[in-house]
């Protein structure tokens, strides 16, 4: 593989670069070899930490050593281009916006110098890829909002964030799947539930899949949030 770069992190990491674009074959391949290194179990690799394009495996350097582990690397990315990547998802996120479900909608509007339905007609219309999980299960960052909805987070973050917060946190937007501690600006919230562990697969979002923002009422809000609890 081309655009592989591994490098050393002190004497039990390394970083493993696959690529210097946000975009979905690079997303792609790092979920991919995160998941073929999971089903390998590498003696004395202790955690493994995909990120946008890179991914940082921590071992243990009295079971192994930067060069084994860097071949077992390199042989499983051979392994790569012997398979097409699975198809992308295509996931539409109802989203009720502003209002007590999206308090800090009117900052984002005031900052961006949009008005509130500008805002939501920009953050609905963007095309998200789901870059990466982390900070919570479920929580997915998305890339490809707008570059002109960044907004600065707040400070200090809220102690407590809902379930299904609909957020800008800089030049990213995420859902909050839990209730969390979070700075991110709060413009809508979704009914849906992202983390489940009673489903079959408990994340409702995987890194590759495609995501679109649906503005839907408040009473829609609430019909779907119902059949959500009833489904539980």
């Amino acid at each position: 593989m081309s655009n592989l770069t591994i490098r050393p992190l002190a004497e039990s990491g390394l970083l493993v670069e696959m690529g210097d674009a946000i975009d979905a074959p690079t997303v792609g391949r790092v979920a991919a070899l995160t998941a073929l290194l999971d089903e390998a179990a590498l003696p004395g690799v202790l955690d493994i930490v995909p990120s946008y394009t890179t991914l940082l495996m921590d071992f243990d350097p009295e079971r192994t050593d930067q060069a084994i582990v860097s071949a077992e690397v390199e042989r499983l990315c051979r392994e790569l281009t012997k398979h097409d990547p699975p198809p992308s998802r295509a996931v539409t996120i109802p989203v009720a916006y502003g209002g007590d479900l999206g308090p800090d909608l009117p900052g984002v509007a005031t900052h961006t110098g949009f008005s509130p339905d500008e805002v939501i007609a920009r953050h609905a219309g963007g095309e998200y890829l789901v870059a990466f999980m982390g900070f919570a299960p479920g929580f997915a960052f998305l890339s490809g909002l707008p570059p002109d909805l960044a907004t600065p987070r707040i400070a200090p973050p809220r102690t407590r964030v809902p379930i299904g917060s609909v957020g800008i946190g800089g030049g990213q937007t995420g859902i909050y799947p839990l209730v969390t501690p979070g700075g991110w600006r709060l413009i809508g919230r979704t009914p849906l539930r992202l983390f489940a562990l009673e489903r079959e697969e408990p994340f409702l979002l995987a890194p590759g899949d495609a995501v679109r923002f649906e503005p839907i009422s408040r009473d829609e809000y609430r019909t779907i949030e119902a059949r959500e609890l009833a489904d539980s």
